[in-house]
């Protein structure tokens, strides 16, 4: 099962550092609290869907461009029709509970391109890579 009990208990203070490699460097203070299927809680707010982490901003995350490709993943993925935070040295996609969140090679290519370390870990684990690596951008999927 979920270790909620990590992550409320340590209170994981997270310092994103604001355009890490793209210049400036203003911090902003990111506190994940809780995370369990369809919910994660961040600075005191409960989001009930996916989120994106750019470069210490926090939005939530807009599947519909990869809405097409349902039917062929059986679940929306993350493709390259959405707005990915590209702009750092590390991009964690987190997969959701059990990791089935589908990433389409379009996005591991362009990564490659980019020279972006693309790393592709369910999200209670994306969680505990973002707090080590606080210049990181994120998806992070809450449920499946």
């Amino acid at each position: 099962m979920l270790d909620n009990a990590f992550i409320r208990e340590a209170g994981t203070k997270l310092s994103l550092r604001k355009a890490s490699r793209y210049g400036g460097h203003q911090e902003a203070n990111m506190h994940f609290h809780e995370f369990s299927f369809g919910m994660l809680r961040i600075n005191g707010s409960t989001y009930e869907q996916d989120v994106v982490i750019d470069r210490g901003e926090l939005r939530k995350r807009k599947k519909a461009p990869s809405k097409k490709f349902r039917d062929e993943f059986g679940h929306t993925p993350v493709s390259i029709e959405e707005k990915i935070p590209w702009k750092c040295h590390r991009l964690v996609i987190g997969t959701g509970v059990y990791g089935r969140l589908p990433v389409m090679q379009e996005v591991k290519r362009e990564a490659e391109r980019r020279r972006v370390d693309l790393v592709i870990v369910p999200t209670r684990e994306a969680i505990r890579l973002m707090e080590k690596d606080s210049a990181a951008n994120a998806i992070l999927h809450v449920t499946c």
